[in-house]
């Protein structure tokens, strides 16, 4: 799930969910999320625009 997801979820802005955590990081588990590099990124969206266009 990506954060937009779950700020959507929660009915807040991204940006407002992520502060949230980052200021209260010891409210939620270890594993709660991650942060691509932007190397990582990179990866991940030409990863999914190629699945995409295969279809």
């Amino acid at each position: 799930m990506l954060d937009r997801d779950l700020a959507e979820l929660f009915g807040v802005e991204t940006k407002v969910l992520k502060q949230s955590v980052k200021r209260n990081i010891e409210r939620f588990p270890e594993d709660f999320m991650f942060e691509m590099s932007p190397e990582e990124f990179k990866n991940w969206r030409s990863q999914f625009v190629t699945s995409t266009i295969q279809k």
